[in-house]
Formats: C-alpha cells, structure tokens, sequence
C-alpha cells in the first residue's frame, strides 16, 4: 500500500502534542493510518524549541514507518493539537513557526482529544494525565475547565498526585503526619534512604517527573493505606467536579483519556460513572479530523 501512494496523493498529518509525550499519526485521504510516531512533550512552557523538535520527530518517525521521505513533510496537512497554545502568547509562538508542512491547523490537545472521543460530534472529554482539563462541545459552543497548569492548577492530574505523595512521604517521614505505605514504595523506586535523597531528585522535577510516580499513590490506596486512600479521593473529587460542570450543558456523550483515567473512574461517583462512554478515537485522529475540517472550510470560503 505504502509504495502505491502517487505524489499528488492527498496526506494529513495529526498530532497529539501533551506535557509528557507528543504522538503523530500520517492518515490517507481515504482514512487509511500510514504511520505512526512517538516522542517527548511539545508543550511550549517547556520551551519552544522543546516542543518544535518533538513534533518533527514524532513525524519524521511517522513518515518513515509510512515508507515515506523527510521532504514529504511538505505534503502534510497538518493538525495539531497541543497542551499550553490555550495561552495566546503561546498561540502565536506556533502561529508564526516556520513549520515544514503544507499547512498547519493549531488548536490544544483538549479540544482534538474531544473531536476524536466523539468523532467530530458534539460531546464532552476529560483528560486525567499529566495534567487534568476538560472541554464539553455543545451547538458550537466550547466549555472548557481546568487546564490552567501546573502547581497552580491540574488537580487531581498526575503531576498533582505525585508532588502530594512527596509532600504526604515527607511529612510522615519527618513524624509529622500519619506513616504511610507510600514512603517505602517512593523510596525503593528511587533506590534512596533518606528525606535528602527524595528532596534532591526532586529539586528540579518538571510535571512529567511528578506524574511518573502517580501510580504509587494507587498501589498504596488499593493495598488499604489510609493516607493513600485518602489522596485518591480528594483527586477523584476535582475530577467529579470537572465532570459535573461538563454536564450541565448536556453534552450527548462523555468520555474520559490520559494514562490515570482507567485509576481514577472506580472513586469517581455513580452518577459520573454512568455518563462515562468510550473514546471512539485517538487524540491524534481528532487531529486529523480537526485538520480536514479546518481545510475544507477554508476550501469553500476561496472558492466563493
């Protein structure tokens, strides 16, 4: 199939660009994926050449799974949906990047994992990773909650639940709060003994760092910790907010991404729970189907 595509084959290219990993997918114009690509955050708070390279590399890896050439870059229709181009300034960082596609469709990773969820359809998503958020489509209209970064927001996200087990393991390492079996999962993980060692791998974490040591909240919460226990509920509790305000604008369907989605819906309330339908696509997808919106609207409006 991938030596059969002719030079004037039409190629859209959709990116899925978060604070943690960036994901591209080549798509045919008749749906068919050409390849796939993998690689770190392009999340511009990072830095803008962080997330430039990210997006280049994740395609140039998909173009070379599709049996396709670095200069075919120039044939993508790209859309892009990435984590921080909420922030206008940000916005306009990508809007005047000298990319080297054909074109380029900018929008966040919110609203393209929520275009992919429900397949361009009106409907509400919920990202619980690296970061929390969440965006409700309804007649046109975009609600969007939380999403406002890291530590100042992203409650009950990865990053949130792993700078809270630091805080909870320092405490009671200190014998300032309630022992926790948290303390001795952090420390075998990092392979240290002590406070000072916890605190200088922490020194510098970025919210990626923070989100890698999300799951042992959990491991900890499912064995009976308390304190655990404790901290999954108030992050499942941000999160059942986040859902709530959703829905009251009646979305038709309401789904839920990112790597602690599947860890948090268990303590999320039953009336949540019930309104939870699967995503339909990937996030890079929606990309794509946000880019092929995006080109045929633009077509229509020259050709009138």
């Amino acid at each position: 199939m991938k030596a059969m595509l002719k030079a004037d084959t039409p190629l859209y290219l959709g990116i899925d660009g978060g604070g943690s990993k960036c994901r591209a997918v080549i798509v045919s114009s008749d749906q068919q994926i050409l390849g796939e690509g993998l690689s770190g955050p392009a999340n511009p708070l990072r830095g803008m050449k962080v997330a430039t390279d990210s997006i280049l590399s994740a395609t140039q890896q998909a173009l070379t799974c599709a049996g396709l050439a670095f200069n075919d870059m120039s044939r993508l229709t790209a859309g892009a949906g990435l984590a921080g181009v909420n922030v206008p300034q940000y916005y306009q960082l990508f809007t005047d990047w000298q990319h080297p596609f054909k074109t380029l469709h900018l929008t966040s990773d919110l609203h393209i994992a929520c275009v992919g969820a429900h397949q361009g359809q009106d409907g509400a998503v919920i990202i619980v990773g690296t970061g929390s958020c969440g965006l409700a489509a309804v007649n046109g209209q975009l609600l969007e909650v939380g999403g406002h970064g890291f530590p100042y927001g992203d409650n009950g996200s990865g990053a949130w639940f792993g700078m809270q087990l630091l805080h909870k393991v320092l405490l009671s390492m200190d014998q300032l709060a309630p022992a926790t079996q948290m303390t001795a999962l952090l420390l075998q993980e990092l392979a240290v003994t002590d406070s000072i060692g916890l605190v200088s791998h922490f020194m510098h974490a970025t919210p990626t760092t923070y989100a890698k040591f999300a799951p042992l909240v959990f491991i900890a919460a499912e064995a009976g910790d308390a304190v655990a226990l404790q901290l999954v509920e108030q992050g499942a509790a941000f999160i059942a907010a986040i859902a709530q305000r959703l829905l009251s604008v009646q979305p038709p369907r309401l789904s839920f991404i990112g790597g602690l989605a599947h860890k948090l819906l268990p303590y999320l309330p039953a009336a949540v729970q019930q309104q939870v339908t699967p995503a339909l696509q990937t996030p890079e997808l929606g990309a794509v189907w946000f880019a092929r919106q995006r080109s045929q609207a633009q077509s229509l409006v020259i050709s009138s």
